[in-house]
């Protein structure tokens, strides 16, 4: 049994039981309050029983995890107050990620793998378009074509558009102004550097769950600052993520300590505009990923950018101060008090407008998974540095990474574009010089989307069955499936098929 996790302090000590760290948590409170110090003290705790940690760097002072710190006069005043015994500077393992790949590792996922539901809020769709897209990857499906990247899917969108008439038949009215309007989004997409998150080699979960030499949890920090530029493409990222997760793991109930721990920072922007049905399906995957043995904590300025049915989730709370400026912001205080098993020693609705920097009303789950009575206490600041780290320093980091190397040449395999593209030049018409020996044959609708009845290879790069013979398995399969599946589906819209391949 791994010991509790000491995260903050006043007459008495608050421990995190690494046992019910799976059941997610909440680190709220105003800007300059202390969050942020809270998040990195909670990370490097993790990952020090051996816990992988996973976190967005939205700010760019979260690098500090890999750097020994603690001599701050503030930390060093802190500590002597709290009376910590044994505070020594640590650094923690650490690897660096970035969708762009100036500040860590590339990270890519392919257009099949994030499927057409968060697709669609990523280019934020209304219902017709997000049809015709859900159409899209359905052919893709059927004719055994990758969708890797944008271009793989602007090829297939013309390609579908081109054939509306002959689509229309077995899949509905294809609308050449819902086509361009997605053409229109992915444009926009890829002006804000969107296309960057798409292609291969796609991201194995895999390398976020790993250890050190000393059983260490490794922290991945995915460099944010400017991903924030692109909120919609953030959030929908790390909900993608969490999405992989649910589906790739098994079910294991509850454990000693968390597998993986994923910090959902700025966790307004996941909720911001959102479909009510996309939301009820976050709900669901909020709740049951906890028996993947994976831990949820959402960092927010207030409690109320979080849903009730997800907020009812998180049992392990940090709250810091909030500000009560308005009668909006009063509201929201009292509602946020009224979360907490109350403390007869004090008013918890006054006392979170009277919290000082680095103060917090704490309260974690038992081992029976009941929530402590609220306190408030100090936060204890972390081993590692608080602030950010110098390019030399990331630079020696990033070569001394598991895994250097790997991401960073991007390959791009035959896929939907080549295919398409090479169809249609083939049934280009001949020119006069040609040889008249040689005769013409257009490739068919058919015969760019192969035949219904032979195997084909899957746009998620396998090899699957027949049209007849898919769709046999599909009845099966949607008798037999779980509700985790119907789940993990509906949020990554995938069509047909399993889980997809990781290609190494």
């Amino acid at each position: 049994m791994s010991d509790p996790l000491l995260i903050a302090r006043r007459e008495a000590d608050f421990s995190l039981l690494p046992q019910m760290g799976n059941r997610h948590g909440l680190i709220a409170g105003a800007t300059g309050t202390g969050k942020n110090v809270t998040l990195q003290k909670m990370a490097e705790e993790y990952s020090r029983i051996g816990v992988p940690v996973f976190m967005a760097d939205v700010k760019g002072d979260l690098a500090g995890l890999s750097q020994p710190g603690g001599d701050h006069p503030k930390v060093l005043e802190r500590i002597a107050q709290l009376a910590v015994e044994g505070f020594e500077p640590a650094a923690s393992p650490v690897v660096f990620w970035d969708v762009f790949g100036e500040h860590g590792h590339p990270i890519r996922t392919t257009v099949s793998e994030m499927g057409p539901l968060l697709l669609g809020r990523l280019l934020n769709l209304n219902d017709t378009q997000l049809g015709v897209l859900h159409l899209v990857f359905k052919v893709a499906d059927e004719s055994g074509l990758l969708l890797l990247d944008l271009k793989d899917l602007r090829a297939l969108l013309v390609h579908v558009s081109d054939h509306a008439s002959e689509l229309r038949v077995r899949y509905g009215n294809v609308s050449p102004a819902s086509v361009g309007a997605i053409q229109r989004r992915l444009l926009a997409l890829e002006e804000e550097g969107g296309a960057r998150l798409f292609g291969e080699p796609a991201i194995n979960l895999d390398d976020f769950m790993q250890t050190d030499a000393k059983g260490r949890g490794v922290i991945n920090i995915l460099a944010a600052d400017r991903l924030m530029q692109s909120p919609t493409v953030y959030a929908t990222l790390l909900l993608w993520l969490l999405s992989e997760l649910f589906e790739e793991l098994p079910e294991v109930g509850d454990l000693e300590k968390p597998k993986l721990v994923f910090f959902f920072d700025e966790a307004h922007l996941l909720f911001d505009d959102i479909p009510k049905a996309l939301e009820n399906k976050i709900e669901q995957v909020v709740r049951l990923i906890r028996s993947k043995a994976v831990g949820v904590y959402f960092v927010t300025q207030n409690p109320r950018d979080v849903p009730d049915d997800v907020l009812g989730q998180l049992g392990n709370r940090v709250q810091h101060a909030l500000r009560a400026f308005t009668p909006s912001d009063q509201k929201a205080v009292r509602a946020a008090a009224q979360t907490f098993r109350q403390n007869p020693k004090f008013d918890t609705e006054a006392a979170l407008t009277q919290l000082g920097v680095g103060e917090a009303l704490v309260s974690f789950l038992d081992a029976k998974g009941q929530p402590g009575v609220v306190d408030r206490a100090l936060v204890i600041p972390p081993r590692s540095r608080l602030g950010a780290i110098s390019e030399s320093e990331r630079a020696k980091i990033l070569r001394d990474s598991p895994v250097a190397g790997h991401y960073e040449k991007e390959i791009d395999r035959e896929s939907a574009y080549e295919k398409l593209t090479a169809a249609a030049a083939a049934s280009t018409p001949p020119s006069q010089d040609q040889s008249t020996d040689q005769k013409d044959e257009p490739v068919s609708f058919g015969g760019v989307f192969g035949s219904i009845f032979g195997s084909k290879t899957s746009s998620r790069g396998r090899r699957s069955d027949s049209v007849a013979t898919a769709m046999t398995k599909s009845v099966m399969r949607s008798v037999g499936s779980s509700l985790g599946r119907q789940i993990a589906r509906g949020i990554m819209g995938a069509i047909l098929g399993g889980t997809a391949s990781r290609r190494r």
